[in-house]
């Protein structure tokens, strides 16, 4: 395995190729985008230990969808099943994504720790437990501390845990050694990754911009939101088909892609 350096263009690149790489198969991306969704829902229904559970299976759903844009863009449909790809190839490689997926979940519950020493838990009660923003929240300069420490510290945790999956899956890294790989290929491609990353931000807020002058003389906020948030999922699909593009171009690949999973 080695680094593989791209100019920051690339980043744009990997948008546009990542959009036409869901039109490619849009029904299959789109279904299974949904059905990740829907099984993060669901996992995170499970009384006390939901939310870990989800944010512990995240790193072999984000291989299934991978593997899926990996097949689209090979001309193959892909099936359900793929989504459980990193679960399903042997015992060793679900050992390995499921000990990634563990280290995900304490840095992320590291993290929120983080902000409730700075608001209290708002923050995170928000975050983890879906409680409405009150008035309170909406006052507390605590609240919005927490919000930005959050995202601040998000950064450099979302770089470890970029490439790491595909790392661990495809090329057998040890999952501790594959969050330093990951952060490595993010800042030696940082000018690419910041353009990527920029680029996805104006499009979703551009969509929501243009719905929300279109329609807010038409239908009121009912109709903005109903509009909004299927729009949404869409380009949230396609983002998700976009990120194996990031990992194929900054990695030096030797691994074939099975079409027949």
């Amino acid at each position: 395995m080695k680094l593989n350096l791209v100019t920051p263009r690339t980043g744009a690149n990997w948008v546009r190729d990542g959009m036409r790489t869901f039109f490619k198969q849009p029904l299959a991306l789109g279904g299974l985008f949904f059905l990740f969704m829907g099984l993060l829902s669901v996992v995170t229904m499970v009384p006390v230990v939901g939310g870990a559970l989800a944010l512990m299976v995240l790193p072999a759903a984000t291989v299934g969808l991978m593997q899926a844009s990996a097949l689209a863009m090979a001309g193959t449909f892909p099936m359900p099943k793929v989504l459980f790809t990193a679960l399903t190839h042997g015992q060793e490689k679900r050992l390995a994504i499921l000990h990634l997926g563990a280290l995900y979940t304490v840095a992320f519950l590291l993290l929120i720790g983080a902000t409730v020493l700075v608001d209290g838990g708002l923050f995170a009660k928000v975050y983890l437990f879906g409680e409405p923003i009150t008035q309170e929240m909406i006052e507390s300069d605590g609240f919005y501390r927490a919000m930005w420490l959050g995202t601040l510290l998000y950064f450099p945790m979302g770089a470890m845990f970029w490439h790491a999956p595909a790392l661990v899956y495809w090329h057998d890294v040890p999952p501790a050694k594959s969050l330093f790989f990951s952060l490595a290929a993010c800042w030696k491609n940082k000018g690419a990754m910041l353009i990527y990353m920029a680029s996805w931000f104006v499009l979703f807020s551009m969509v929501s911009l243009v719905v929300v002058t279109v329609v807010a003389g038409m239908g009121g906020p009912g109709m903005i939101a109903a509009l909004i948030a299927p729009l949404g999922m869409l380009l949230a699909a396609m983002f998700f088909a976009s990120i194996y593009l990031t990992y194929r171009d900054s990695f030096v690949i030797e691994h074939r892609v099975d079409t027949r999973a």
